[in-house]
């Protein structure tokens, strides 16, 4: 979103720049003359100042702050209006787990719409959601943590995090939940 600002603001000052080379003189034409960075710091401040996903940080305490800055919202632009959202979006998915919290959101006409970030979670480079996980090779579970999204988790059996192991670290019951 703010790259989008930036490639405005930038366009712009080109704009601004292929003006003035065409009205000033040759010989007297230095960079200083002819760049003005002004269009793209206003570019900048104005997605701050206005878009819908720009807002006032939380800060009565640390905790709070960091609550902040951990949610997650289907609102805005490229997402859902509060008013074309229904049920099935505002429900827990099973795509939700180790993802996100399935408590933790507003009430009201937020509900749903607003999450927050499960403990462990984290977005990857591409903005998707991973959850950790422990592989388990031959029936033993390892220290060895896959980061992975919905869409990878898919194609793998997985088990709670407290499902009951032995010494050895296998699981301790035939089947798990």
């Amino acid at each position: 979103l703010i790259q989008n600002q930036v490639r405005t603001g930038l366009a712009r000052m080109e704009r601004v720049v292929r003006e003035r080379m065409t009205t000033q003189d040759v010989e007297a034409i230095t960079p200083q003359t002819l760049i003005n960075i002004r269009p793209v710091v206003a570019s900048i401040k104005e997605f701050f100042g206005t878009s819908q996903l720009s807002q006032f940080m939380d800060q009565n305490n640390p905790l709070s702050g960091l609550t902040h800055k951990r949610r997650l919202s289907a609102l805005g632009p490229g997402g859902l209006s509060r008013e074309r959202a229904g049920f099935e979006v505002r429900d827990v998915h099973p795509s939700h787990y180790g993802r996100m919290c399935p408590i933790e959101t507003p009430e009201g006409p937020n509900i749903g719409l607003i999450g927050s970030l499960a403990s462990y979670g984290r977005v990857n480079a591409f903005g998707f959601v991973e959850t950790p996980y422990r592989k388990v090779v031959d029936g033993q579970v390892t220290d060895e943590v896959d980061y992975l999204t919905a869409d990878e988790e898919d194609r793998f059996v997985i088990a709670q995090a407290n499902a009951t192991l032995n010494d050895e670290l296998r699981f301790s019951e035939a089947r798990v939940l």
